[in-house]
């Protein structure tokens, strides 16, 4: 991709205006290492993106790993290029750490933000999210706590992740009542073949509150990349058991649609995936991953493409969720 000037959205009300892509920093300390990371970063920055996504807990899945080996590798990679005026950080908190360290409670996010600041060696976080829902700690207290940090000067923004509609519509009006930082994004679990769960629910939520909205799995754990077409494409794949569940009818459907505006737009389906995210006016970003530079460049080329309405209802018409269909082998 040309180095040209990237478009920047705002996020909700939070004063922050990201590119039309976000970098997930899950691969940190799992599939990257800190050579990598730096190589990865140093050219989503320089194109003009400007925004990544890590958490706390990333990457404690990985054996030897505790959590926090992607907010360590941002930070070192922070320190080292000089780059921390170019790019917005936004992380979580909630998430299992260790024994007792999960949740939403004001001690804990007080004591999480701490550390993250001090892995990815900043002052300030711009977008701080709860990662999951606490049904055990009450949300003015959550709220409370976001409060704190923002008058303090160490968070920015705050955002959800993974909130019912329900959930996130008591906290905007716990927000508004109690005069507490309100959540400006949320960040869904969101893509081409993945669509019922934000389209029924806290998608209108989002758009009547002008919430911000970054979407995970955007490319549905590489399914969307149209890289497995049919069981034997699963095996020996790190991601197989997370794929095989998108070898439907439905979701050869989806891929042939890609394939069809793909080769109209002269792009890859990956690509196409992005930018029916991009599209989509609730959406301002898709989060997306890569594990190498030409696989970064490939994701960020989707930020040049402008989907038309004829290829919008192509792809609207493939993934339509509406019935249901049997699994094939």
């Amino acid at each position: 991709m040309q180095e040209k000037t990237v478009e920047l959205r705002k996020l909700g009300n939070s004063g922050l205006e990201i590119a039309p892509l976000v970098f997930g920093g899950n691969v940190f300390g799992w599939t990257v290492d800190e050579a990598g990371a730096s190589e990865l970063l140093d050219r989503f920055v320089d194109v003009g993106f400007n925004m990544i996504d890590t958490a706390d807990v990333y990457s404690n899945w990985v054996a030897g790993n505790h959590g926090g080996e992607s907010e360590t590798l941002i930070g070192k990679w922070l320190k080292k290029s000089g780059k921390r005026n170019r790019v917005l950080i936004a992380t979580k908190a909630g998430l299992p750490m260790a024994e007792g360290k999960k949740g939403l409670s004001k001690k804990y996010i007080l004591r999480s933000a701490e550390e993250s600041l001090a892995r990815l060696g900043i002052d300030r976080i711009d977008l701080y999210q709860s990662h999951l829902e606490d049904p055990e700690t009450p949300q003015e207290e959550t709220l409370a706590a976001y409060d704190e940090l923002i008058k303090a000067g160490k968070v920015r923004a705050i955002g959800a992740s993974n909130f019912k509609p329900a959930t996130l519509r008591k906290a905007l009006e716990i927000s508004r009542e109690k005069r507490l930082p309100r959540y400006e994004s949320l960040q869904p679990h969101y893509n081409l073949y993945f669509r019922e769960e934000f389209e029924s629910g806290a998608e209108a939520v989002c758009v009547e509150n002008h919430l911000g909205v970054i979407t995970y799995f955007s490319l549905a754990s590489g399914f969307l990349t149209g890289k497995y077409r049919s069981e034997k494409d699963l095996a020996y794949r790190s991601r197989g058991s997370r794929v095989q569940k998108y070898l439907n009818p439905r979701g050869l459907r989806i891929l042939k649609a890609l394939d069809e505006v793909a080769a109209e737009y002269d792009a890859t389906p990956a690509q196409i995936s992005l930018a029916w995210l991009m599209a989509k006016p609730a959406v301002t970003a898709p989060i997306a991953s890569a594990t190498g530079v030409d696989q970064l460049e490939e994701l960020m080329g989707a930020a040049r493409i402008t989907l038309d309405g004829e290829a919008m209802a192509t792809l609207d018409r493939a993934s339509n969720y509406r019935h249901q269909e049997s699994k094939i082998a």
